[in-house]
């Protein structure tokens, strides 16, 4: 019976909401802009998500970070004793490579940019703004990255202070399109380098210039900038499963190397690619948060509507709500037809908001080639709001529906 009466409330709230097309259209606005952005945002993040996810995974599962201080340090809320740390230096890369069995390479990165911005050239073509750094042979097997053309620079060229180079496939196809880059001679910030290698590109969503590069050996760069003293390491451990005594092996040395006392916590940073997660998780659940409170401000002026709507439409059918108890609806049928019109009307914005939400997630995620994810959670968590507005802003109204005394309604004019 009741199934019945349900039933014939989502008709009669249908052939309202049919009867009142613009108005109804304009009463639902406000969800279904509401659960639209819930719905696009959801799938953006969760595509950002996967995105960053998957390119911090292919970093590799056992690679350990070595740097001066943490990825997330606010360098301008330093404290005096994190001011004054010591540089991560290519001797420190010397004593973990052989102090620390269970590492199996370190590959040290010594960055430079040019005051004006890096500059790439090769005869009449420029790239501008691309990274420049030294590093060593261990580069490759430490970042799980080859070469897709020629090879990599040796330990005899870093030893002789080389003016060799590596590009970045982006790199190399920007200068040299179309031509075998190997043997060729580039210019960086006015130095010459003959180029011995191509990498193969890499996909990594959160470096725009992850394939914008030239790396040169660590001496050669050394030589060109001899002021240039702290690195960032990577170092690989031999094992997966050999992470945690890797990691151990590498704060005990570089502590004892750095002579850090037994009582003060280490004047470096060690982390992980779990670490990165880590901090990008808190990243995103901030932006998550503050997205969905704004998205919400939608969802609360659909919700007035729906309640300022429903409130005239009980005005407006006085009369039919008095005939309707004159033969016989009690309290409780009235009640459940507007509060199922109230519900229908925000479900229907809500639907709307879910197909617009993963259209528009659909198109962004197209143009930036993230990749599209079907937000699963935010479509329940749309939906669950679409149906909690409507019960609450019909509870009211469909009270006093209910409340309507059948003698005078069928006096209203």
């Amino acid at each position: 019976m009741k199934l019945l009466e349900g039933a014939e409330g989502i008709r009669i709230a249908l052939d309202s909401l049919m009867a009142n097309k613009f108005r109804s259209f304009m009463t639902i606005l406000g969800v279904l802009i509401g659960v639209a952005s819930v719905i696009a945002m959801v799938a953006i993040i969760e595509g950002v998500d996967d995105s960053i996810k998957g390119s911090i995974e292919r970093l590799g599962s056992n690679v350990i970070f070595i740097s001066k201080y943490p990825p997330n340090t606010d360098r301008s809320n330093l404290s005096d004793e994190e001011r004054k740390r010591k540089p991560i230096t290519i001797e420190e890369a010397e004593v973990i490579k052989e102090q620390c069995p269970s590492v199996g390479g370190v590959s040290p990165e010594n960055h430079y940019q040019h005051p004006s911005g890096n500059v790439a050239k090769y005869r009449d073509r420029t790239v501008d703004r691309p990274m420049f750094f030294g590093t060593l042979p261990d580069y490759e097997r430490v970042n799980n990255a080859y070469a897709a053309q020629g090879r990599f620079f040796t330990e005899g060229e870093n030893q002789h202070a080389a003016r060799v180079c590596v590009l970045g496939y982006d790199l190399a196809d920007g200068l040299m399109p179309g031509e075998y880059p190997v043997g060729k001679v580039v210019t960086v910030n006015n130095t010459k380098f003959t180029v011995v290698g191509v990498m193969e590109k890499v996909d990594i969503s959160f470096q725009d210039n992850a394939n914008k590069w030239v790396a040169i050996p660590l001496n050669t760069f050394s030589k060109l900038h001899p002021w240039k003293k702290n690195l960032w390491l990577s170092v690989s451990a031999k094992s997966s499963d050999l992470m945690a005594q890797a990691e151990e092996e590498i704060i005990n040395a570089l502590r004892l190397h750095r002579g850090v006392p037994a009582d003060k916590d280490n004047d470096f940073a060690v982390f992980t690619q779990a670490n990165l997660v880590d901090l990008y998780e808190d990243i995103t659940g901030t932006i998550v948060v503050v997205m969905v409170v704004i998205s919400s401000i939608g969802l609360m002026v659909g919700g007035v509507g729906v309640l300022n709507i429903m409130l005239v439409s009980v005005t407006e059918r006085t009369r039919e709500i008095g005939v309707r108890k004159a033969i016989g609806a009690r309290r409780s049928n009235i009640l459940l037809q507007f509060l199922v019109e109230a519900v229908t009307l925000s479900c229907s914005g809500g639907t709307i908001g879910i197909l617009i939400g993963l259209g528009t997630s659909l198109l962004i995620t197209s143009i930036t080639n993230l990749p599209f994810v079907v937000p699963y959670r935010g479509i329940g968590l749309g939906f669950a709001v679409a149906v909690g507005v409507g019960l609450i802003s019909g509870i009211y109204p469909a009270y006093r529906a209910a409340r309507v005394d059948p003698v005078v309604s069928l006096r209203y004019e």
